[in-house]
């Protein structure tokens, strides 16, 4: 059978016995931020697990694109040298909300296998938890065949989470014997016994304390590997030796004019094979590749595809050429490749040559410092920090070239010279940075945003390296947040005149940093000792102003960014200050002067227009119905600020704005 046939079958089977065929959700999962990447069918369901979410289904089952390179599970480093692993894979599952448990999600997967995949019976074994009687009386009542092949295991290889947090439970693992020529042990080393599927007994879930409590209900999350169902049904010599992969890997050929072996000379081409597709699902998905978080995942995917292509002698990009031919395999059945071919293959492309400007420097390096080790078997910490910070080596690149001449690296020492650098970068930290260290409690301060003067209360005093701040009950000051930076103005009573030259957070505080122009001694020690002093808070009019100017650009520009270069841009990182504004955004390559161009007319014709500029609370729920966009990596509470400029942007954000764009 073919992988296409293959998971029709499952879907079919399923759908025949009460599930709901559900897409696949995107490898880059929507409000999770303890996931990189999806990583098992089950993901999408989550909250349906949790008991959080209803559906209008019980049962449901899906074919489901997931990445594991990253985190909890990941598969990374073992790519290419093993038949069975890989970064991005299709996962079949079936699920039960509470519906079905363990004897009927036993009986299907024992079904499908045998009388529908035709496996044979007699290689087949099942595992279950150590402490998990129920499931192995199931297991030898539904399967007799199996006899004395119903086996206990620990937590390690019998029992799932999805990740540090969330729901798990003890599962039950089936197990196919390619035969005795191949070496391995059943849930050890080597690839005889092939897990081809995974049926965990939802039963729990694990808070980010360890605890785990019984779910509202028993559920069961099953997944079955695709590409191992066709390894085992075409009998190949591993998942590579597929009708998902080799495709792929001739192409490699074709482009290196390097011969494919299955064993460990054909290490390259099974990397690559399987990079590409990660790549590719990812990008379709809208990832990017950058320095941080799943970005970063994604560069060292990549950088592992381009060296291993260098070794080749592909020295110039070449992943970006592969694309088409995945597509021509997978696209029917993920359109979104076919939708994104041009996306993806640019990006690829991009960051190739990115990294190829790198790569030969890199390497030449790595070359000397394994000339100059002599007998030493371990490269020290600094020379793996200047591979990383002078050639853009990650130390885990380090560490598989190392390993591939029989050496280690120094990772505590790397460690060491990348905090050095780290303390660098702290020394110019701010005063609120720096006051936060010493454990100051600030009250809760009430920030106003309609008013540039108001009279309030001063509640404490303190001074911190040569600096003082005063923190007052209620301040119409901005305290530096989301790119746009503190309000500075005057703070004024009957006795005092205190000149704010910058305004920070502190927990749920505002201090108002500067110094006093006029003072009294006993009004200052009062309010050192938190007696409160009655005040007049006045902002710099003026200078607000300018900044609500350009905080209302960002967003209009942001939004034009996203119209020219595509949706999958995003803000990651701002200065808004009233002499000019900073935007910061994710893209893949250099803009064109014509793009450039394109998006200041944009902009331009959106602030001549004077469209009113709006902004209302709302829950975080309302916001995302409304389709505001929320920006990756901000933290943000139930209720939210909605800010939006006519029909054109609609943003999450609590910085200031002006009330029409003409303003600007």
């Amino acid at each position: 059978m073919k992988s296409n046939q293959i998971r029709k079958a499952f879907l079919d089977y399923f759908a025949e016995n009460g599930h709901k065929v559900v897409a696949s959700s995107p490898v880059i999962p929507a409000d999770d931020p303890t996931l990189l990447f999806t990583n098992a069918g089950m993901v999408q369901f989550k909250n349906t697990f949790l008991g959080l979410e209803k559906r209008d289904y019980t049962r449901a089952t899906t074919s489901q694109k997931c990445i594991r390179a990253g985190g909890k599970h990941n598969d990374l480093d073992q790519v290419g040298f093993t038949a069975r692993h890989q970064t991005f894979f299709e996962m079949l599952g079936n699920f039960s909300f509470g519906d079905y448990f363990k004897e009927e999600a036993i009986f299907f997967a024992w079904e499908f296998v045998t009388k529908y995949l035709g496996l044979d019976p007699n290689r087949l074994y099942a595992t279950v938890y150590k402490d998990d009687d129920d499931a192995e009386r199931l297991w030898k009542k539904i399967a007799p065949q199996l006899k004395d092949r119903v086996l206990r295991f620990g937590e390690k290889d019998n029992f799932w989470s999805m990740g540090e947090t969330g729901p798990c439970g003890p599962c039950s693992e089936i197990h196919y014997d390619r035969g005795p020529d191949i070496p391995g042990e059943l849930n050890g080393e080597g690839d005889r016994f092939m897990e081809v599927w995974n049926l965990v007994f939802m039963q729990y879930n694990r808070d980010d304390k360890g605890t785990i409590t019984p779910l509202p209900k028993p559920s069961v999350d099953t997944g079955a590997g695709l590409e191992r169902f066709c390894m085992v049904l075409q009998n190949a010599d591993s998942n590579y030796g597929t009708d998902l992969f080799q495709p792929l890997i001739a192409k490699v050929t074709e482009l290196s004019g390097v011969p494919y072996e299955p064993g460990p000379k054909g290490v390259a081409h099974r990397v690559i094979a399987d990079h590409v597709r990660a790549l590719s699902f990812a990008i379709a998905d809208n990832a990017i590749i950058s320095n941080e978080g799943r970005g970063y995942v994604l560069r060292r995917i990549l950088r592992r595809a381009a060296r291993y292509g260098h070794e080749l002698g592909l020295k110039e990009p070449f992943l970006y050429k592969i694309v088409p031919t995945l597509i021509s395999k997978m696209g029917d059945t993920y359109p979104e490749l076919k939708a994104h071919r041009g996306k993806i293959e640019l990006v690829i492309k991009t960051e190739e040559e990115q990294f190829d400007r790198t790569l030969e420097n890199g390497l030449a390096r790595f070359a000397e410092i394994i000339d100059k080790m002599g007998g030493n078997k371990t490269i020290p910490g600094a020379e793996v920090f200047k591979l990383y910070d002078t050639y853009g080596f990650p130390a885990d690149l380090t560490e598989i070239m190392a390993k591939e001449k029989g050496l280690a690296i120094d990772m505590a020492g790397f460690e060491k010279e990348l905090e050095i650098q780290r303390n660098r970068s702290r020394q110019g930290s701010s005063f609120a940075s720096t006051l936060k260290s010493e454990m100051y409690i600030i009250p809760k301060t009430e920030f106003t945003y309609d008013e540039f003067q108001l009279t309030t209360q001063a509640t404490f005093y303190d001074k911190f390296n040569n600096s003082a701040f005063l923190v007052l009950k209620k301040t119409p000051f901005y305290a530096e947040s989301g790119g746009q930076i503190g309000d500075k103005g005057k703070i004024i009573s009957d006795n005092f005149e205190f000149v704010v030259e910058d305004t920070k957070k502190l927990g749920e505080g505002v201090i108002h940093i500067g110094h006093f122009d006029k003072s009294d001694n006993t009004t200052i020690e009062r309010l050192r000792e938190g007696q409160p002093i009655v005040v007049t808070a006045q902002i710099d009019s003026e200078r607000r102003a300018d900044i609500q100017r350009n905080h209302t650009a960002t967003h209009l520009l942001h939004k034009a960014l996203r119209m020219v270069l595509g949706e999958h841009v995003y803000q990651s990182g701002s200065l808004v200050a009233p002499e000019r504004l900073r935007f910061d955004f994710s893209h893949f390559k250099a803009m064109t002067p014509e793009e450039i161009e394109r998006v200041e007319n944009i902009v331009n014709e959106k602030i001549a227009a004077d469209i009113k500029v709006t902004w209302q609370n709302k829950s975080m729920d309302e916001a995302r119905q409304m389709g505001a966009m929320a920006l990756f990596g901000e933290k943000y509470g139930d209720t939210v600020r909605v800010v939006q400029a006519g029909d054109f942007s609609m943003e999450l954000c609590g910085g200031t704005h002006v009330k029409n764009t003409g303003d600007i």
